[in-house]
């Protein structure tokens, strides 16, 4: 039986009052939260005795466990799911470990020391991250998987964007533009489970044109950990073995999409080439409104982390939590919560990005009109 969680606050019980609805649109005509069956609850997976929010006393506390903060998105992440969740009361402990799944797993056992009563985890080794589940779930703590899910374990809570989608988004927009031709896939890192879900939607769309001949991938290549530099090195090795004779680009993100174009300049091909990214990364819409990059996938952080943070709130009060969907981990069925992301190019960067304050305007065109 896990320890007590000390007294709530009487308005943050009043703030808890939140259900997920499923929804096709926003106000604005912008995707809210994916399209599912019918919700289904969280159960007291971690198995402690529940105790009423009038018996408790202080704060929840979170922790959350971040793989990184190498690329700008997981800043933002870092940056809003604090402020969420301090807004709704709680104290909120973040740890970055820097892409390395020892120094993940030393982390989180000291969070579990400082006593979290709640624990977020954005895993960098999908299956490595099993450890911390089992850590956690020992101390009576559930965890919530942010972002990415974690593999293999009995994981309670999983809340993140449809990334099939993602990668379903990316291989239409480049289709549409070029329906035959060769085609290069520059993927995430292997051990990210987002990766395989990405590139997993890409080829939903994708393999009815390879297996007609339209379409050949002639260089398919994972990026070690995220980095531009690994998929600078996995283009320049796609451009020389096929003699420069490329005719689209799909890249699993905006910062794997900036190293691949870095190769494409260095050839004179930058701007000739459909790309596709996803992040929506400044660096990265700032290329599509210069042209130099086709389309990013827009995934409304601040969405994802202010659910995120009530959905944990409510986890560590032992709160039934409303979910849209089920993924297997291989292990369970994990009971899922899916927001939409929205395809960015050229003609909607003001109308998302720029409208949802994501982006300013001053930050993506400068002094520049656009056109």
């Amino acid at each position: 039986m896990r320890r007590g969680i000390r007294r709530w606050r009487p308005l943050l019980a009043l703030a808890l009052g939140w259900t997920v609805v499923v929804a096709a649109c926003d106000d604005a005509g912008r995707p809210n939260v994916a399209s599912a069956p019918a919700a289904t609850s969280v159960s007291n997976r971690a198995g402690e005795t529940t105790q009423t929010v009038h018996q408790r006393n202080g704060k929840i506390k979170i922790g959350f466990s971040m793989a990184t903060l190498q690329e700008e998105r997981w800043r933002k992440d870092r940056d809003m799911f604090r402020a969420a969740g301090e807004a709704l009361g709680a104290e909120v402990i973040i740890m970055a470990a820097n892409n390395d799944d020892a120094n993940q797993i030393s982390q989180v056992e000291t969070m579990i020391s400082q006593g979290v009563d709640i624990l977020v985890v954005t895993p960098h080794n999908a299956e490595a991250a099993a450890t911390i589940v089992k850590k956690a779930h020992s101390a009576g703590i559930k965890v919530l998987a942010y972002d990415r899910l974690i593999k293999n374990a009995d994981i309670d809570l999983y809340v993140s964007f449809d990334n099939e989608k993602v990668g379903e988004l990316q291989a239409n927009a480049i289709k549409a533009l070029v329906p035959r031709g060769k085609y290069v896939y520059i993927g995430g890192a292997d051990t990210d489970n987002n990766a395989h879900l990405f590139k997993k939607g890409v080829f939903n769309v994708l393999q009815p044109y390879i297996d007609r001949g339209d379409i050949t991938i002639v260089y398919d290549q994972w990026s070690k950990d995220w980095t531009p530099r690994s998929a600078l090195s996995n283009m320049r090795e796609a451009l020389r073995a096929n003699g420069n004779r490329i005719d689209a680009l799909i890249a699993a993100n905006d910062a794997t999409a900036g190293g691949a174009i870095e190769a494409l300049a260095e050839q004179g091909l930058a701007g000739r080439i459909p790309v596709a990214g996803q992040d929506a990364e400044l660096a990265a819409i700032r290329r599509i409104a210069g042209g130099g990059q086709t389309m990013t996938v827009y995934k409304p952080i601040k969405l994802l982390a202010d659910k995120a943070a009530e959905l944990a709130v409510k986890l560590a009060m032992g709160e039934t939590v409303e979910t849209n969907r089920k993924l297997n981990n291989g292990k369970i069925e994990v009971p899922s919560v899916l927001l939409d992301p929205i395809a960015v190019d050229k003609t909607n960067i003001d109308d998302t990005v720029i409208a949802d304050g994501f982006h300013s305007r001053e930050d993506v065109y400068g002094n520049v009109k656009p056109k």
